[in-house]
C-alpha cells in the first residue's frame, strides 16, 4: 500500500528539503527526501537530474556549493492538494559565484537578481518525487547585464516587484 501525505505532511516535508538545500547546505540529506526515481527540472536551463546518483551529483556539485550565501526565498502563495504541492515565491540573490544551475557558463557579475518563480512539487509516498522549476530567464539575464533590455519585450527587476505587489501599473511594455 502506497502511503499518502497530508497536505501538512507535504509542506513540512518541503520546507525541510529546502531548508536542506538552502540553510544546512546538505546534499546527502536533501537527497533523502526524495524518491529513488525523482526528477528535478529548472525548466529555462534544463539542469536538474533523475535517480539518486544524478540527485547526489548535481546537489552536491551544482546546486548547495555555488549558492550565493545572501540567496533567500520571499514565498508569496502556496497550494497544496492531489500529491502536489506549488510555491510561488521570488528568488533573490547576488550573481557573486558561478552558477550553473541558472546559469550555465556565466561568469559572476556581483549584479544583484530577484526573480518570480514557480516550484511544482510532485509527492509519491513519503518522499518528494518531483520538481519543476519556473522562472523568466530573460529577466535574470537583464538584470546581470547580459541582455539589453532596451531593444527587447523583457523586463528585470520589476517583475519581482510587480509579482509582489498587483497594485503596480500593467502594461508599461505596450507602445
Amino acid at each position: 500500500m502506497v502511503t499518502t501525505l497530508t497536505e501538512a505532511e507535504m509542506i513540512r516535508l518541503w520546507e525541510r528539503h529546502t531548508e536542506l538545500d538552502f540553510a544546512t547546505r546538505d546534499a546527502a540529506a536533501t537527497v533523502a527526501t526524495m524518491t529513488a526515481t525523482n526528477a528535478v527540472n529548472h525548466v529555462p536551463v534544463m539542469t536538474g537530474g533523475r535517480g539518486t546518483a544524478e540527485m547526489l551529483k548535481f546537489y552536491g556539485q551544482h546546486f548547495i556549493p555555488p549558492m550565493p550565501a545572501d540567496a533567500t526565498l520571499r514565498l508569496l502563495a502556496r497550494t497544496v492538494g492531489q500529491n502536489r504541492l506549488v510555491d510561488e515565491f521570488v528568488f533573490a540573490f547576488t550573481h557573486d559565484v558561478v552558477m550553473d544551475w541558472m546559469l550555465p557558463g556565466i561568469p559572476p557579475t556581483n549584479r544583484r537578481v530577484e526573480i518570480p518563480m514557480v516550484v511544482v512539487v510532485q509527492f509519491e509516498g513519503d518522499k518528494i518525487a518531483g520538481e519543476r522549476i519556473y522562472w523568466d530567464q530573460a529577466g535574470v539575464l537583464v538584470q546581470i547585464g547580459l541582455l539589453d533590455r532596451s531593444t527587447l519585450p523583457v523586463t528585470g527587476l520589476e517583475q519581482a516587484r510587480k509579482f509582489e505587489n498587483p497594485e503596480l501599473p500593467s502594461n508599461t511594455l505596450i507602445p
